[in-house]
């Protein structure tokens, strides 16, 4: 049963709806466990961190896991999102996302002159879910597939906004070479991560296929990990080294955009 603090007092003037403080809580949990993926945190930080008691943490969390809405890892007692969450997020897929930020898409194309995309980022990678390009210029589709971590900017943009350590673990080593500008050495790719990082965007020459080149901007969210990547590519004749430092800075513009649409 509800109590008071729980609920907020509704009339027929009320404006909005009530809102349950324990619903609030919990949600704020799962999306705290959600930015701790893929290595999941324990109650005591996950309550720290949502500002509740480890007592009402444990409690929410332990209604959360009931529902299969997060899993505990009883070795290292930390939570992960559960597979209820994995299973609502396939059945929603990616409509509404793309429909929120096409115009952000659109109008990167239009004022580039390039194929603009959106990826969202998964547990082992990123997935491209919408794209837009020039109407008079040939591409190649990129929605739905994913993509070399290593030999992308989209990955690397990715790639450079997760900690080290966990970076390096989801590199299939040894990586492998697509052409001759791939990068092939784990120590050096991370070295150009810290780059990356330090840049604001991710640069690609070739280095998954020889003719495409292209630029690519994090999508943060509120803990400062990759939501998703914005990228800004096309055929090397057209977006060669030289134009990199200003396609750049409008990624991670167009990468704010969409993060102010999805998260507000």
């Amino acid at each position: 049963m509800a109590t008071d603090t729980d609920l907020a007092e509704v009339g027929p003037d009320t404006a909005l709806p009530s809102r349950v403080q324990s619903v609030d809580r919990a949600m704020r949990l799962l999306e705290v466990v959600a930015a701790t993926a893929p290595r999941g945190e324990t109650v005591t930080a996950l309550a720290a961190r949502c500002d509740i008691n480890r007592a009402t943490a444990w409690r929410l969390l332990g209604t959360l896991e009931a529902h299969s809405l997060v899993e505990r890892d009883p070795t290292t007692n930390r939570y992960r999102i559960g597979l209820a969450v994995i299973r609502m997020s396939a059945s929603a897929g990616y409509d509404g996302l793309v429909r929120r930020t096409r115009h952000i898409l659109e109008r990167v194309s239009e004022q580039t002159g390039e194929t603009a995309d959106l990826a969202v980022a998964g547990q082992h990678g990123v997935t491209y879910v919408g794209e837009v390009a020039p109407p008079s210029v040939m591409a190649i589709n990129w929605v739905a597939r994913e993509v070399p971590l290593h030999a992308t900017s989209t990955g690397k943009a990715f790639l450079a906004w997760l900690p080290p350590e966990e970076a390096r673990g989801l590199l299939d080593v040894p990586l492998p070479r697509f052409t001759d500008t791939t990068v092939t050495d784990a120590d050096q790719l991370m070295n150009e991560l810290a780059a990356i990082r330090e840049r604001g965007y991710a640069e690609c020459a070739g280095e998954l296929e020889p003719a495409l080149y292209g630029v690519s901007a994090p999508i943060l969210n509120v803990d400062g990990r990759p939501l998703g990547v914005f990228s800004i590519w096309g055929p090397a004749a057209r977006v060669p080294v030289s134009r990199f430092g200003s396609l750049g800075p409008l990624a991670v513009e167009a990468a704010a955009e969409v993060r102010a649409a999805l998260l507000g």
